[in-house]
């Protein structure tokens, strides 16, 4: 079966505390294996959802504290228990990426079996990264609004400022741009797992 293993490693690990544990829970949702601890400071899921593994990518970005590493190809069947004892090129995948995300722009890489394929998606993750590395905590708390559902006229009201700034806080987090990107990269993961 084909598959996108996420291979994700702590930055600074040993001169901050051990995020793994929380992380493990927090970034459970939607994989087809979650999240566990493989060695050290890293960790690793396995998804075939295409959005929940965009949104999980997401998340991670926005943390800024991991490397991630995203592997596209086959997971061997049956799968086992755990992320940790699976076996495929998606795993062989997800291992070089994240060695390369040490290095690269918005510490995220993308390895697969099409090198042009996998190149286009890790362009958008590295420009994805970028805009989600520039939004402020006020910019996040209307992306994060939205998300929700709520109106800008909601928006406004809860967080006691003008329509005409929350929309300027959209537009300096580019909300809509953000949107964009997050949809692109699910889009581009279910061509590869297709």
């Amino acid at each position: 079966m084909k598959a996108c293993v996420l291979t994700v490693d702590q930055r600074s690990s040993r001169t901050t505390s051990d995020l793994v544990p929380a992380a493990v829970d927090e970034y459970a949702a939607g994989a087809l294996l979650p999240f566990e601890r493989t060695a050290g400071d890293e960790i690793q899921a396995v998804y075939t959802d295409p959005g929940a593994a965009a949104a999980v990518i997401e998340r991670l970005l926005r943390s800024d504290a991991w490397n991630i590493g995203i592997g596209i190809g086959d997971v061997e069947e049956p799968l086992p228990a755990t992320a940790r004892a699976g076996r495929g090129t998606a795993y062989l995948h997800a291992r070089d990426a994240v060695t390369r995300a040490k290095n690269s722009p918005g510490k995220i890489a993308v390895v697969g079996p099409d090198d042009y394929v996998s190149g286009q998606l890790e362009t958008v993750a590295w420009l994805w990264a970028g805009l989600l590395s520039r939004r402020t905590t006020r910019g996040w708390e209307v992306v994060d609004l939205v998300a929700e559902g709520l109106t800008h006229v909601e928006i406004a009201d809860r967080l006691g400022i003008s329509q005409s700034a929350v929309s300027q806080r959209g537009r300096a987090a580019g909300l809509i741009e953000g949107e964009r990107a997050h949809e692109l990269v699910a889009q581009m993961l279910t061509d590869d797992l297709a």
